[in-house]
């Protein structure tokens, strides 16, 4: 099923490069009257570099691996609890900019917090969203063909140990931050559908 042409794939748990992969090949065979997709996944422990990340970010070497990739920003985390929405978006066809999109992801985001009685924030210097001066959401963004690959990390219910080996997407002492400790009873199928429908909501039809 489509809504506003975009086909929603919950994937649970997936390994980082098989997702990474994915992508790549959807966007590389993907044609005219190929629908967006957005893709939920959750990741096994893994930090993330993005395509001009500084290695001076990682901070402590420890087991997670560390995947270079090829998206916007520094260096961050997944791990289980943290959900994932990629999206896999034609931006021509749709009549938006690179601009257009990251906002379109940061509200999102602002607005399923909102709905919990959160106010969140975006800042100008430095994508993502944030509740108290910590940051709960990472974005970063790759562009192909006119299409976006990558998306955002919304932290849910994880372990925020690791990102204490990183300097969180390049920012020293940033803290980071979850939607537990703000709401008791999480519904993590409600979340998704908040997180979907309010960013396809912001999407030009076409």
């Amino acid at each position: 099923m489509s809504i506003n042409n975009v086909i929603v794939q919950d994937l649970h748990i997936v390994p980082y490069m098989q997702t990474y992969q994915a992508m790549h090949d959807f966007t590389q065979n993907r044609h005219a009257q190929t629908l967006d997709e957005i893709w939920l996944v959750e990741h096994q422990p893994v930090f993330t570099q993005g395509k001009v990340g500084k290695a001076e970010h990682l901070l402590n070497c420890t087991d997670i691996p560390v995947i270079q990739t090829d998206r916007g920003g520094q260096i961050t985390y997944h791990a289980p609890g943290q959900q994932i929405m990629y999206t896999l978006i034609d931006l021509r066809r749709r009549h938006i900019g690179i601009r257009d999109m990251v906002s379109f992801l940061e509200n999102s985001v602002i607005q399923t917090l909102a709905h919990y009685g959160i106010i969140a924030y975006t800042k100008a210097d430095a994508p993502g969203v944030y509740i108290d001066h910590k940051k709960i959401c990472s974005l970063g963004l790759h562009i192909n063909r006119g299409c976006t690959l990558h998306g955002l990390a919304l932290n849910i219910d994880m372990d925020l140990t690791p990102f204490n080996n990183i300097n969180p997407c390049g920012y020293a002492g940033l803290q980071m931050t979850q939607l537990k400790d703000y709401v008791f009873n999480i519904d993590r199928n409600e979340i998704k559908q908040q997180l979907t429908d309010n960013f396809i909501n912001h999407l030009p039809k076409y």
